[in-house]
């Protein structure tokens, strides 16, 4: 059921809304989901949307963050993009997302086995995919510690999930540091920000302390 109605958002804390997800995607990961009255959440955001968290997260077909965390109509402001790259028209719509919308917390959600993440590492070219490709690259150039360029590719799964916590940290640096507004509101404690990894193969989204800003 909604448990977090509008009028309840504006006192939320960035710390009560990341405790919200956790919970939330433990109970997806059991699979124990609440039930929802879709009919009435219809009504109750047909005029106003005020979702308590924005994310950033990758467009795979695997990795649905209202399902993630086991969200309903109105919760979370979704933008979603291959690699969850923090491209200039991702982080304009993070920043309505928490201006305007009020969100208390930006979660930048990468997963395992990341289609767009093994074409950077295979430093793939083709079509408009390569603009995708250019965004996830520094966070290769950052990797120091897969020395056998033999081993520096999609091949090595644990190359690629470092390349994948990489970038999560990476997209939030971007963030920051590309969006006056959002760090503003980071600044004066209105909103965090926190990166998290989703496992593809168990349900579980894992969520990077040490990321966290808030």
């Amino acid at each position: 059921m909604y448990k977090h109605p509008l009028l309840d958002r504006d006192k939320m804390t960035p710390r009560e809304a990341l405790d919200i997800l956790i919970e939330g995607n433990r109970r997806f990961a059991s699979d124990r989901e609440e039930d929802k009255d879709f009919r009435s959440l219809i009504q109750i955001t047909k005029d106003k949307q005020h979702p308590f968290a924005s994310t950033l997260s990758c467009s795979d077909s695997r990795a649905p963050v209202e399902l993630l965390f086991d969200q309903a109509l109105g919760d979370i402001f979704s933008v979603r993009l291959a690699g969850n790259i923090a491209s200039d028209k991702g982080i304009g719509s993070l920043e309505f997302g928490c201006k305007y919308l009020h969100s208390k917390l930006i979660v930048v959600m990468g997963h395992t086995s990341c289609g767009a993440v093994k074409a950077a590492c295979d430093d793939f070219k083709d079509g408009h995919i390569g603009e995708i490709i250019n965004l996830i690259k520094p966070s290769i150039r950052h990797e120091k510690t897969v020395t056998d360029p033999a081993q520096r590719n999609s091949g090595n799964p644990d190359f690629v999930g470092k390349i994948c916590a990489l970038n999560v940290n990476y997209q939030i640096e971007t963030i920051i540091r590309c969006s006056d507004i959002i760090d503003d509101m980071l600044q004066s404690r209105q909103i965090g920000i926190v990166g998290a990894i989703y496992d593809v193969s168990t349900g579980k989204v894992n969520f990077m302390e040490d990321t966290f800003i808030g």
